[in-house]
């Protein structure tokens, strides 16, 4: 169909125009040949100058949307021919949509209405930085009267509207795309923010742009007020005043960077102290609002905060009987915006000691308290039917209070007005909420479980310390009293939904579980769930996780009173379990402990992150008159869990009390609990200014971090724990969660230091546990990532022998078996035969599991003895590569465990043993494509998801990890000779290992995400540091290289597509060099003509896609540099395609614009025929102005 240009077009022309655009939204709607309606509807938007045809749909089409497409066509076409249309043009179309949108304000079709004043929005800021100061003056005096109501209500209401637009688009987070680089973004939003404009005969004043549409929006609110709250408010009125408030809500919304008159000195903030976002993982969204000193009259002086809250509460008493209306947009706007006003902070307060602020959050508070208190009528009330958002939204005030202050005038603030704190009435309303999630015991997210997340995520505010220092905020004494309280009713609350889980057969407590069964080190615990489940589990452990840290820090607000009260919870408990043995159902107490463990052990103990934990500092610092170590409060309550756990060692115990979910949960304990306190690594650092208590607390916290010393209980604890770790693995056959966590979590913990690690070798119960996992055959039946563990945990204790020698003897003993199996079984003469019975596959399985975790822990003091290990079982892994070749499974184990070995050994080889490894590998590689080449294809892709298929895709990842390890020795070698001295090039070995490997990759197998990152990843890495070595190759491999950088060019992955240009950018720069240096370049690889064939195919390809294809902004960089070095290698082919856009063009002006951009490009910003740093920096700039100029226009059809 042919375009709708403005050219020429008469009103005959135009209706027809019109009709077309009619028929086709109808026939979206009716569903009638919707791929031709589309096809009508995508000429208008693609023609060139459609301005004039849209114009006339836009005022006389009878269907509103043919009226929307008209919009959307002037949108798409004016940015995109933008840089060639003059500023008149420019203007006229602003003026038409505003002018549009308040001729018609009070059409009935809203969304239309929606549109044109966006489309106005969006090409306002597309001339933001084209528009001198007096035509924007212009427009916003036109925006201004319609604000104030000079023109009626509906008009009032489009003006308002607009400027939500306006401020939406200038937000980088929520503009539109323009094509246009992050550059232009930012300068708007900084321009709208920081500068100064007057709109003639309205200010006074110069006044910050966003500052004065914010008073706008005030004003337009207070124009309607009145009207409102007559008994007979009309809808129009209520429309602007809610309009008004969103406008004010999304402008305090905004991501305030800078301040004009602090720009050097930085943002001094409320000298009491503020919080910033980042002091804590919340589930609650709280922004802080730092508009800056110039805000302060409109914002604080003027009593705005005094007529929002007034208005508020008229608009509350008057509809007090009308339940309804707490929801309605108006409602919700206000309050919204009063609980933005809670986190305003920093210098739009003047320094006064935090005073103004204080009265500030006083004011805000005194007002809200109505939605909230008191607690138990406020619950009450919603219980029966009440709407909750109001008091939601009051707890939504509390957390923005928090986060805009200290813990200490948060407490303060309602002293002012109440008898009690801040704290108290916090504690209050928690309190009261967790009493209504006991009551309503369910699974549906109600109010109750959003009003206890927001405030668990106030105490978590008040709680974390501003300084980032980890340790734990200090309370006044009522806040500690109400922190005590708050925890107990936690606690109480949790039992009691612990008990009730007994007796509900859809498992309600499978969250508490899903805590245990979280990340923690490497290791997750989903296999009882399918992979569907797989991402929703993971989302329910990071939320229960943050669930519990909130309650360890409000225990340790409190913790002199929070840890007795959980060491008698424990000791009630144990009691009755010991009382009832044998005649009362345990099952709601071992819950309740179950329960327990969970919170006791986030109380204690953190859980580090990658790194060894602290003792909370609470801990550290309370119980200072207690200097006995056995009295203390958590050695008290350690010792009387580690000799309950220790009770597990009895089998008849055992068998009456610990389940397996129960020791999941004392496995979980013990692991947290070990990283913290088990022979910790102790800290002279004073605690406090004060000699006296800081002499008692330093006494107090040597006490109790010496108990579980080296010197004192812990090789006795140590020894406790491992014996419980052995008798999990072996009493608890098929638990495959428990062993998991055994493995992976507590095991694997106890090697991370190496203080413990000298206590652990020399332990009677680690020496049997070494046993065991040589010659016991249950633990054979470990899953094969247990296997793989606990083989790595085994190994990494050596680091607690002496020396080396003492390590590798204990690895070597370890292992022996292992390597000893596999070498009698390859040399075998009835190897092919007895090789597939199901017990020996299980067998060799196995063992390759334990030697990848053997590999997986190799280390400086380990190196050799894993070393010999590998070589011996060389021959071994190359012949079972030979019989197994049809057993994908045990090839894949065969191909992890090379990986895994060669990875951990390369760095630290010599140059003769170098040579040997990589003469295995490439055995290895060669074997692997003799048995497998041809078997993945494109012809056979359709069948990938297929077992068998899988299970090569995953052989590929493996043998290019394999490669990737080689390429290291080249980055990090611990080596005492040189490589090369020895006649070894690593980078000749790569490419040969590619070029065996490479058939076996499709294209079809490079749409898969893993293969594909890593197959470019090795790619671009060896193209940029060995692209000589690239030359080498016969045609057929160079030819295969270069038609997968192709394929990654176009490919979805940003980070893909950025690998292979930084690959091109290599190949393109080493020819340029060459030739420059009066060589041949990579014609001298023998491949004839075709390296010129392979670079102008780039240089086409990389052309086609910056200028007519999508692809994202952030890929702009990265294609300049790959385009600059293509441009020199083949300057007359850029001649040539340059001269081709050209005479594509049929219009003059477009014609000259493009010979203009496509000269700049090559020659602005002094840029010369070198590639270096500068070079490289200026070609991206004129890379980017070359797009802005002419991408819109050449998209065009």
């Amino acid at each position: 169909m042919q375009g709708y240009s403005d050219g020429g077009a008469d009103l005959g022309q135009l209706q027809s125009t019109m009709r077309n655009i009619e028929v086709a939204c109808t026939s979206i709607q009716m569903q009638i040949n919707p791929a031709a309606a589309e096809a009508t509807i995508l000429a208008l938007s693609q023609s060139p100058q459609p301005y004039t045809a849209c114009r006339f749909i836009l005022e006389n089409s009878q269907v509103p949307n043919a009226r929307f497409q008209a919009a959307a066509a002037i949108r798409d076409a004016a940015i995109r021919e933008w840089s060639f249309l003059s500023n008149e043009e420019r203007r006229s179309l602003i003026s038409f949509c505003l002018c549009f949108v308040m001729q018609h304000a009070s059409s009935p079709e809203g969304y239309v209405q929606a549109k044109v004043s966006s489309v106005a929005a969006q090409l306002m800021k597309r001339g933001w930085l084209d528009f001198t100061e007096a035509e924007k003056e212009a427009f916003f005096y036109q925006v201004n009267q319609a604000i104030l109501g000079a023109h009626g209500v509906d008009v009032q209401f489009i003006g308002v509207n607009f400027l939500e637009s306006l401020v939406s688009e200038f937000s980088p987070s929520t503009s539109s795309a323009m094509g246009l680089p992050r550059e232009f973004h930012e300068q708007c939003r900084t321009s709208l923010e920081l500068n100064y404009l007057k709109v003639p005969s309205i200010s006074l004043y110069l006044a910050l742009t966003l500052l004065m549409f914010y008073c706008w929006a005030r004003d337009a609110a207070l124009s309607v007020t009145n009207k409102i709250m007559e008994p007979n408010a009309v809808i129009p009125e209520v429309k602007v005043c809610t309009a008004a408030l969103r406008l004010m809500l999304q402008i305090l919304n905004w991501e305030f960077r800078s301040d004009p008159t602090t720009m050097k000195a930085g943002i001094d903030v409320f000298s009491a102290g503020v919080r910033h976002d980042n002091a804590s993982s919340k589930r609650s969204e709280c922004v802080l609002v730092q508009p800056g000193p110039a805000w302060y009259d409109v914002l604080i002086s003027s009593g705005h905060v005094s007529w929002l809250l007034s208005l508020y509460s008229a608009l509350r008493q008057k509809f007090s009987h009308e339940g309804y209306w707490i929801d309605c947009p108006i409602a919700v706007s206000a309050r919204k915006l009063i609980v933005q006003l809670c986190s305003l902070t920093g210098t739009i307060f003047p320094s006064d000691s935090g005073k103004m602020q204080e009265n500030h959050l006083l004011q805000l508070l005194s007002g809200i308290l109505q939605w909230i208190d008191p607690p138990d009528v406020v619950s009450k009330a919603i219980e029966e039917g009440k709407s909750e958002s109001e008091m939601l939204d009051g707890c939504r005030a509390l957390l923005s209070i928090a986060t805009a202050t200290t813990p200490f005038v948060f407490d303060q603030l309602l002293k002012a007005i109440r008898p009690y704190g801040t704290l108290t009435l916090l504690s209050t309303l928690m309190c009261e909420v967790v009493k209504v999630l006991m009551t309503n015991n369910t699974d549906e997210e109600t109010w109750s479980w959003e009003a206890r997340d927001i405030l668990l995520d106030t105490w978590t505010i008040l709680l974390v310390p501003m300084d980032g220092s980890g340790g734990d905020a200090s309370l006044p004494s009522e806040g500690k009293h109400a922190a005590a309280n708050i925890f107990a009713m936690i606690v109480e609350s949790e039992l009691k939904v612990a008990s009730a889980s007994v007796t509900n057969d859809e498992g309600d407590s499978d969250y508490l579980q899903a805590s245990i069964s979280g990340k923690e080190g490497d290791f997750f615990i989903i296999s009882f769930l399918d992979e569907h489940y797989s991402t929703l589990l993971l989302w329910f452990l990071a939320a229960m996780d943050e669930r519990l840290s909130s309650y360890a820090l409000i225990a340790r607000a409190a913790i002199d009173v929070t840890i007795p009260l959980l060491t008698r919870l424990f000791s009630e408990r144990f009691a009755r379990l010991h009382q009832g043995r044998g005649i009362i159902d345990p099952t709601e107490t071992l819950e309740e402990l179950y329960s327990l463990l969970l919170i006791t052990g986030h109380v204690l103990a953190d859980e580090g992150e990658g790194e060894t934990p602290l003792v909370p500092t609470a801990v550290q610092t309370n119980f200072v008159d207690i200097v006995e170590a056995e009295k203390h409060p958590v050695v008290v309550l350690s010792g009387s869990i580690m000799r309950f756990a220790e009770q597990s060692m009895d089998p008849e115990v055992r068998a009456a009390i610990f389940s397996p979910r129960l020791m999941e949960a004392v496995i979980w304990f013990l692991a947290r609990w070990s990283h913290t306190y088990l022979m910790p690594v102790e800290e002279a650092n004073c605690l406090s200014n004060d000699y006296q208590q800081q002499h008692q607390s330093i006494n107090s916290r040597k006490a109790l971090l010496s108990f579980f010393g080296e010197h004192n209980q812990g090789q006795v604890v140590l020894n406790i724990i491992v014996r419980i770790s052995m008798m999990t693995l072996m009493s608890y056959p098929g638990e495959k969660d428990l062993q998991g966590l055994t493995c992976h979590h507590l095991l694997h913990t106890l090697v991370r230091r190496k203080t413990i690690c000298y206590q652990l070798v020399s332990l009677d119960s680690w020496r049997d546990l070494a046993n065991a996992f040589t010659n016991e055959k249950s633990l054979f039946l470990l899953s094969s990532a247990n296997q793989r563990s606990l083989a790595q945990t085994l190994v990494l204790s050596a680091s607690g022998l002496r020396n080396s020698e003492a390590a590798n003897q204990y690895v070597k003993g370890l292992m022996g078996h292992m390597t000893t199996y596999l070498v009698e079984l390859s040399n075998r003469s009835d190897l092919k035969s007895v090789a597939h019975q199901p017990d020996i596959i299980m067998s060799v399985s196995c063992l390759l599991e334990r030697l990848r975790g053997a590999a997986a822990a190799a280390g400086p003091r380990r190196q050799r003895a894993m070393y010999e290990i590998g070589i011996s079982v060389m021959n071994p892994v190359l012949l079972l590569l030979e019989v197994y070749k049809d057993e994908s499974a045990v090839v894949y184990l065969l191909l992890k465990f090379v990986v895994d070995w060669v990875d951990g050994q390369i760095s630290y080889l010599e140059s003769r043993e170098t040579a040997s490894v990589i003469d295995f590998c490439m055995r290895l590689l060669q074997l692997y494509s003799s048995h497998n080449i041809g078997k993945i294809s494109i012809s056979l892709s359709s069948t990938l998801l297929s077992e068998a298929k899988t299970e090569k895709y995953k052989d590929l990842r493996a043998l290019l990890q394999l490669l990737s390890s080689l390429c290291s020795k080249d980055l990090v070698d611990f080596s005492s000779d040189s490589i090369e001295a020895a006649g070894i090039n690593i980078s000749q070995v790569v490419f040969f290992g590619l070029h065996i490997v490479t058939p076996l990759i499709s294209l079809e197998l490079l749409k898969y995400p893993k293969l594909c990152h890593d197959y470019f990843s090795l790619l671009s890495h060896i193209v940029e540091v060995y692209p000589e070595t690239l030359a080498q190759l016969n045609n057929e491999a160079f030819a295969h290289i270069i038609g997968t950088l192709d394929f990654g060019l176009h490919h979805q992955d940003l980070e893909v597509v950025s690998m292979c240009l930084g690959a091109l950018k290599a190949l393109a720069a080493y020819n340029y060099r060459e030739i420059c240096a009066g060589k041949t370049g990579l014609v001298s690889a023998g491949h004839g003509n075709s390296p010129e064939g392979i670079f102008s195919q780039f240089l086409r390809s990389l052309l086609q896609l910056l200028l007519f294809e999508d692809y994202s902004p952030d890929l702009v960089s990265a294609a300049a540099d790959a385009l600059l070095p293509l441009i020199l290698c083949e300057q007359g082919l850029y001649q040539k395609l340059g001269n081709e856009l050209i005479e594509r063009q049929t219009n003059p002006a477009l014609k000259s614009r493009l010979a203009n951009a496509l000269h700049s490009l090559t020659s602005s910003n002094h840029l010369a025929s070198r590639l270096d740093r500068v070079n490289y920096q200026r070609f991206r700039k004129n890379l980017n102005s070359f797009l802005v100029e002419v991408r819109g226009f050449l998209r065009t059809i």
